[in-house]
């Protein structure tokens, strides 16, 4: 069933909002989760071809992150200081409601020309919903609820006089002025298990997935693009992956190493120990992080398994695997952001271009 994506692949980084970069390991680090740094990485990142950055939400500290800026909020900061990069700005429902987020959303999008999307994050830190006094609900629950807020956002920015009757959200003739610009925000969501699949195919514009291997890929984009296309709809699939690109296979493998070896084994163990219940309540008991190895878990989103480590060349042919796989888009992250964003655009975004055009000439020619 999957088919190429026609489109050239897009890319995304991880904005490093959070401290502690993307990995559960004590390895120095070349990167900052300050707002200085942050901007020049999105002017960086902008030149070197990325089309999106991702922001994170993190309201208390723990696994390495002991600092944490909100998401909307910083998402801003970005886009003023770019001109055409799009940000995605994470939204927790429980904490948000869809009336503020819709109207925080809407007026960035005002104030940037339609560069701003949500990401809705179900949720899956339970101590965090403690610690700040929201329910921690089932899982099911938690994307019954996503989905209701994603009906909720999609109607009060296209309708007036929008009404509305969930089980936890509710409006009666709500009209909000001024809308988001156009283009509308999209809504972009993650997550792995038939809920997760299933919520997306229903409502979401676009999909991320934990790292994985292509073939694990196309099965979900094949499971999702089949549920979709029964609703009449379509959704555009990310995949996650953290990427060490250098000059030879050698040392990308030896940096690899190293963050294993400098992993905070207690760290990656209690995220690790929060992440698989949060997937395991599940009815079919599947979800992001439920076959995670320890050495997966070093990176939050089990970036490793995506494998773009390696050479330029290695790399790029493993980006046209995932794009034939079906995946629309790769969102990355880095150990050391600004130099190696830069050097991601410089040697590989190249490459993966030429392969994109050299494989629709034989297409063409076929």
């Amino acid at each position: 069933m999957t088919q190429q994506t026609p489109e050239p692949i897009r890319f995304a980084y991880w904005v490093p909002n959070v401290s502690g970069g993307l990995v559960v390991s004590k390895i120095p680090q070349r990167t900052g989760w300050d707002g200085d740094y942050n901007r020049e990485l999105a002017r960086i990142a902008e030149t070197a071809g990325f089309d999106y950055a991702l922001t994170q939400i993190r309201f208390t500290a723990g696994y390495g992150a002991e600092y944490q800026h909100e998401s909307v909020a910083f998402s801003h900061a970005l886009l003023a200081a770019t001109d055409k990069l799009k940000v995605i700005a994470a939204i927790l429902p429980g904490p948000w409601n869809p009336t503020i987020a819709a109207k925080q959303i809407a007026t960035i999008s005002q104030l940037t020309h339609g560069r701003i999307s949500v990401n809705i994050v179900s949720g899956w830190f339970s101590g965090e919903f403690r610690a700040i006094g929201e329910p921690w609900l089932d899982h099911d629950e938690r994307y019954r609820r996503s989905e209701e807020f994603i009906r909720a956002l999609r109607g009060i920015w296209t309708e007036d006089n929008f009404t509305f009757r969930g089980d936890f959200y509710r409006y009666s003739n709500y009209t909000l002025k001024p809308k988001p610009a156009e283009p509308l925000p999209e809504i972009f969501q993650g997550g792995s298990s038939r809920a997760a699949r299933d919520m997306a195919a229903r409502v979401s514009d676009w999909y991320f997935t934990n790292g994985n291997t292509p073939e694990k890929i196309r099965a979900q984009v094949d499971d999702i693009r089949h549920k979709a296309g029964a609703e009449g709809r379509s959704v555009k699939v990310g995949v996650n992956a953290f990427v060490i690109a250098r000059d030879t296979e050698e040392e990308a493998r030896a940096v690899l190493q190293d963050i294993i070896d400098q992993a905070d084994p207690d760290a990656v163990r209690a995220f690790g120990h929060e992440a698989k219940n949060a997937g395991a309540a599940s009815p079919e008991r599947e979800g992001n992080w439920a076959n995670s190895t320890f050495e997966d878990l070093v990176q939050y989103n089990d970036g490793f398994r995506t494998n773009l480590i390696g050479t330029p060349d290695q790399i790029a042919e493993r980006i046209l695997a995932l794009k034939e796989a079906g995946a629309d888009l790769a969102l990355l992250g880095f150990l050391h952001f600004q130099e190696e964003v830069k050097y991601f655009g410089d040697e590989v975004i190249p490459r993966v271009r030429a392969l994109e055009a050299a494989r629709a000439e034989r297409k063409e020619a076929a």
